[in-house]
């Protein structure tokens, strides 16, 4: 009987999540909140509708901020370890993992706890 045990396949699905919502979902947000709107390219009306305080009522709205940030950070951890890794601290595999992970995981808490005061 085959088992794992190693939790390396979580941490490279999280990696593979993050490289999604970093490739398709984050450079439109890049592209209205920080180009669209402030050159003016946004009507007035439609810039009311879509500002972050009247959205974050919406608890789907809040969930997809959590996936829109917290994705991406898991992402950066596992290329920065893997970052470190190339750059010889191989021998400190499981305190890199904690450090990496640890940072992904406090950002999303973070998140959380934002998400959930607004």
């Amino acid at each position: 009987m085959y088992r794992i045990n190693t939790i390396e396949p979580f941490w490279w699905a999280l990696f593979g999540a993050g490289g999604f919502v970093a490739a398709l979902l984050l450079p439109i947000h890049i592209l209205i909140y920080g180009i669209m709107i402030p050159m003016g390219a946004v009507p007035q009306e439609a810039y009311s509708a879509i500002r972050l305080d009247n959205l974050l009522s919406n608890w789907l709205v809040k969930l997809y901020l959590l996936v829109l940030i917290s994705l991406p950070l898991f992402h950066w951890a596992h290329r920065f370890r893997y970052f470190l890794f190339d750059l010889g601290l191989k021998s400190a595999r499981a305190g890199l993992a904690t450090l990496c992970y640890g940072a992904a995981v406090v950002g999303t808490v973070i998140t959380v706890i934002v998400l959930v005061r607004s």
